[in-house]
């Protein structure tokens, strides 16, 4: 039999499956448990659950223009080489 306290790294991996459906009951069960006691877990899956609700209710993701992606990597690279040491 599975234990069922769970560790964050599982627990986490069991919101994903649950989000995609794929979690079993017993799965659930532990993740559960593990939500009472965890509150990084918590939010993690209330982010999680945010986010699908997000893509299912519009339906429609648009990806970001080549243009505007290639000045944000530029961006961010700069300011990541700004930082590093």
């Amino acid at each position: 039999m599975s234990k069922i306290i769970i560790p964050c790294d599982e627990a986490n991996h069991v919101c994903d499956k649950t989000q995609y459906k794929e979690a079993t009951l017993w799965e659930k069960v532990k993740l559960n448990i593990h939500l009472i006691y965890c509150s990084a877990c918590r939010k993690y899956t209330k982010n999680n659950t945010k986010l699908t609700k997000l893509i299912k209710g519009n339906g429609k993701v648009e990806p970001i223009a080549t243009n505007a992606k290639e000045q944000l990597k530029s961006t961010f690279e700069k300011e990541l080489a700004k930082h590093k040491h």
